[in-house]
């Protein structure tokens, strides 16, 4: 039986058990520091990303300023991570401005957008 507001099974796109993104500041569609989803997350929060100007700017001309503050959010700044949509960070990547990615803290689940390698070509450090 699935509940409703449960999050899926805390997997990696590595395989591994799924490691927290941030807690400063709390990122996560149910704002427990993880990229964990479930059905109720129609935007697929699951992809762990360091954020950069290039891309928060990229994700404003989108229509989503992350960078500005607003209730009970105190706005991202370039190296926070951040839990992103995995659409967001695919069309980031297509136009040349995707963030770094920590691949153990995103989830399972954005390998059905996303192809792993595209992940590793941008992982943080020495996750590849």
């Amino acid at each position: 039986m699935v509940m409703i507001g449960v999050p899926d099974s805390a997997v990696n796109v590595l395989g591994g058990a799924l490691e927290t993104c941030s807690n400063a500041p709390l990122t996560g569609f149910f704002r427990d520091g993880c990229c964990n989803t479930s059905d109720q997350d129609a935007g697929c929060h699951t992809v762990c990303a360091v954020m950069t100007r290039a891309f928060l700017d990229f994700s404003r001309s989108r229509g989503n300023d992350l960078a500005a503050s607003g209730p009970g959010f105190p706005g991202l700044k370039a190296g926070d991570r951040w839990c992103l949509c995995a659409s967001r960070w695919l069309e980031a990547y297509r136009n040349d401005c995707a963030p770094r990615v920590v691949l153990a803290a995103t989830h399972m689940k954005t390998l059905e957008l996303v192809p792993l390698e595209a992940l590793r070509s941008h992982a943080q450090g020495t996750e590849h």
